[in-house]
């Protein structure tokens, strides 16, 4: 069957940044680069001509930037958007933003590297596009304001003795495409002695640190970045940095978290399959496992490994799914309990929880 490819414009003030990314994503079969263009005004003439399935939009352009083309875009006619950002984290807030009004997803742009990081990056920038283009757009309601493939087992190391008894609960959660608004949605109605949360969003390097400290400005308990060895406390969200895998291990009663590099699992770092695989062999049937919005199979796996030990499994409904890709998934894989609109989530973790 000769299914339409998915037509890309790129936007992007940097002539090398624009040659680069025609080159990679022109490498693959599915995507086709209909044009290019240096600032917001000369895509509006281009998207007269023709409208584009995917948007890849820089944050920082002159003439106008990428947050007011966004608004404009979302506000007249929405279309995918993905924002290329540099690897800075002092641009991690306004790339936040973007977010918020209404882009699919963040990926950084490519540089010149090794071959494997360039490959990762193709890897990210190809998978970006294809889960945006399969991306559910909604009509934006005005937030808050707030101040101020290789499998899991190249990541996992073998499993230890027998573990102390505890009936403290932990939850894993793991998401991707759509997946910074679900988990605000989701954890900003959480109470301050929620069981212990670990997180995987796939999401950059550089924007983890700045979207946990986001989160943890608008909930009631706390977010923060992982790192190695940090407790799972009851409170407390612990998200998996970018490029980096997040385990969760144990000693005696103590949940704790373990970070790790090692190779792309399910075509991510960090990879939900490598958090829920940890989270089956260490905490069981004390776990409670929930898949969000995503592009891909990533967690399926895994969320079958922590039903079969014992845990309970949550999947994000197809409704209130950017993208229906990693919860349909394992519902496919008979590895999940619950499938619920993304508002009762909270409540089934702590129903579980008590």
């Amino acid at each position: 069957m000769n299914t339409a490819r998915i037509r890309v414009l790129i936007v992007d003030d940097s002539a090398v940044v624009r040659q680069t990314l025609s080159e990679v994503l022109s490498t693959d079969p599915e995507i086709e680069v209909m044009g290019t263009a240096a600032d917001p005004f000369v895509a509006t003439e281009r998207m007269r001509e023709e409208v584009p399935d995917v948007i890849t939009l820089d944050i920082e352009m002159p003439r106008m930037d990428g947050l007011t083309f966004l608004q404009k875009i979302m506000s007249q006619h929405p279309i995918p958007v993905v924002i290329c950002s540099s690897l800075a984290e002092e641009g991690a807030q306004s790339t936040l933003k973007a977010l918020e009004y209404g882009a699919v997803d963040i990926i950084t742009k490519p540089h010149l590297g090794s071959k494997q990081f360039l490959e990762d990056s193709r890897i990210a920038l190809c998978q970006a596009v294809k889960a945006a283009a399969a991306a559910q757009l909604r009509v934006l309601r005005p937030g808050r304001v707030v101040e101020p493939k290789l499998t899991a087992d190249a990541i996992l190391s073998p499993a230890t003795h027998a573990m102390a008894e505890t009936t403290e609960k932990v939850v894993a959660i793991g998401a991707s495409t759509g997946g910074t608004e679900a988990l605000k949605t989701l954890l900003e109605v959480l109470p301050p002695d929620a069981p212990g949360i670990v997180i995987v969003q796939h999401m950059p390097e550089m924007f983890t640190r700045a979207f946990a400290n986001r989160l943890d400005g608008l909930c009631n308990i706390t977010v923060k970045e992982a790192e190695t060895n940090d407790t799972v406390l009851r409170g407390r969200a612990l998200i998996a940095p970018g490029n980096h895998h997040l385990l969760l291990k144990r000693s005696g009663a103590r949940y704790y978290v373990d970070i790790k590099d090692g190779p792309l699992v399910c075509r991510h770092r960090p990879s939900v399959d490598v958090l829920f695989r940890s989270a089956a062999r260490y905490a069981g049937q004390n776990a409670v496992g929930v898949i969000l919005t995503g592009m891909g199979d990533d967690g399926a796996s895994g969320m079958l490994e922590m039903k079969q030990a014992g845990a309970v499994t949550i999947a994000q409904d197809e409704a209130t799914c950017v993208v229906f890709g990693m919860p349909k998934e394992a519902i496919k894989r008979c590895a999940v309990d619950k499938v619920l609109p993304l508002q009762a989530v909270a409540g089934a973790i702590l129903a579980h929880a008590h």
